[in-house]
């Protein structure tokens, strides 16, 4: 077995690897194996029966935990198994806090250290008092704002409009004892970035990845960020058709707007405020991203997220004020009804993408758009391949040939410029059983 999250392989113990115990202890636990090498075949021990003894002992008076600590003996040697469980505490080793993720150990330092102390004690990044700001610090038209939208979403009574901001404060729970939390300077601060870095949202139209065309910043507090981001996103950066009914002018736009403000709502309400990086959301004339540093819940899948939609935010004092304001309807569904708006409005579903940098939902434009088709640079043979493969599931090189009249080696060329611009697959098999699809 390979090493893996809970596993570790050593070859001969060093004083050393109590840093790794205190990684598992930090993180979900695990077991390291000593006298075995990195693809976990036995080495051998020659002082097996010490390590027995030191391993336990200095576990407990360095690391402050216990660990079971056992002795195989196979064919080729001796090795030791070490035990570790995961603790509700937070564990150090001479002052450091290591903690395992995947299959390396990391030194927790910085926000990432203040984060991990945080959930140990049962706290919230966004829950952490601030001193030194009060009341009168915040923005008072963002409190009339969210009054008048909150009641008109009906989630507060009319009687809530004549309430002092004090009072509203404390109906949010954005306070603890004489102190704001963190989450009320984000919400109702007019420069939430004077307390926490990348406290903004960055929007960019790329022609290519590494072909940034313009590009903008919105900051504020989030009530203003989601607003003039909405109107920057609808305005500046995805474009609309305009066609008629009647008399009545009809714009339809690239993306639902539905879909758009949810994916947006997610990010600001699920986003790792304590790393620093602002949201960012990439415009291509194909697709659309949003990308925000955060995590998924603790042993879930983007295809659990998908099924379960948890029901719990990762910011939740700010989903709370989120909610209350009437900018989400329900807690957990926002990722369902992405899905839904766009599979409603004609678009591929949505695809979610996660890993340790953060997590991001990309839009993809109706491929059998017409405008947006033209807008490729396709020529007809092409558009009409792709109409075919609407209607028959596939396309062979020969059926290309055929249908349009053209030699092998232009239906390879217009095939493949098909494959490069993402609209077609290949099916990677090569002679006659070869075929593209969508």
């Amino acid at each position: 077995m390979a090493e893996n999250q809970n596993i570790e392989y050593k070859e001969s113990w060093r004083d050393e690897y109590l840093k790794w115990i205190c990684g598992f202890a930090n993180a979900n636990g695990g077991k390291i194996y000593i006298g075995k090498n990195d693809v976990g075949e036995v080495v051998g021990l020659k002082d097996s029966k010490k390590l027995l003894e030191d391993i336990p002992n200095k576990t407990k008076d360095i690391l402050g935990i216990l660990v079971d600590v056992n002795l195989h003996q196979t064919e080729k040697g001796e090795f030791i198994e070490i035990s570790v469980e995961a603790y509700p505490y937070p564990v150090n080793y001479k002052g450091q806090y290591h903690y395992r993720c995947g299959s390396t150990k990391q030194e927790l330092k910085g926000a990432a250290l203040d984060k991990f102390l945080l959930q140990r004690k049962g706290k919230r990044w966004d829950a952490v008092p601030i001193p030194n700001v009060s009341i009168n610090d915040l923005k008072k038209e963002t409190f009339d704002f969210f009054r008048k939208k909150a009641v008109k979403a009906q989630r507060i009574e009319e009687d809530v409009l004549t309430d002092s901001n004090e009072l509203l404060i404390d109906n949010l729970q954005l306070n603890e004892n004489e102190y704001l939390k963190r989450a009320a300077i984000l919400l109702f601060h007019p420069n939430p970035d004077k307390f926490v870095s990348g406290a903004y949202i960055k929007i960019g139209y790329f022609e290519a990845d590494d072909d940034l065309k313009f590009q903008d910043e919105v900051h504020g507090n989030l009530f203003e960020q989601i607003e003039k981001t909405i109107d920057l996103l609808f305005s500046k950066y995805i474009k609309s058709s305009i066609s008629y009914e009647g008399l009545n002018r009809v714009e339809k736009y690239e993306y639902p707007k539905d879909a758009v403000r949810e994916a947006l709502l997610n990010a600001v309400s699920h986003k790792d405020y304590s790393g620093g990086v602002p949201i960012q959301i990439s415009v291509y004339n194909d697709k659309l991203i949003f990308w925000n540093e955060g995590q998924l819940p603790e042993n879930w899948t983007i295809e659990k997220l998908l099924d379960k939609h948890p029901s719990k935010p990762y910011n939740p004092d700010i989903a709370n004020a989120l909610f209350r304001s009437g900018y989400i309807e329900s807690w957990g569904r926002g990722t369902l009804k992405i899905i839904n708006e766009c599979v409603q409005f004609g678009i591929p579903k949505p695809k979610y993408f996660y890993d340790m940098s953060g997590f991001w939902v990309e839009f993809r434009k109706d491929v059998f758009d017409m405008e947006y088709l033209k807008s490729l640079g396709l020529n007809e043979r092409q558009i009409q391949a792709i109409k075919f493969v609407k209607e028959n599931g596939k396309i062979t090189n020969s059926e290309y040939q055929a249908n349009y009249g053209v030699a092998r080696n232009t239906a390879t060329r217009d095939l493949s410029e098909l494959v490069d611009k993402g609209i077609l697959k290949s099916s990677e098999t090569k002679g006659a059983g070869s075929y593209y699809e969508l």
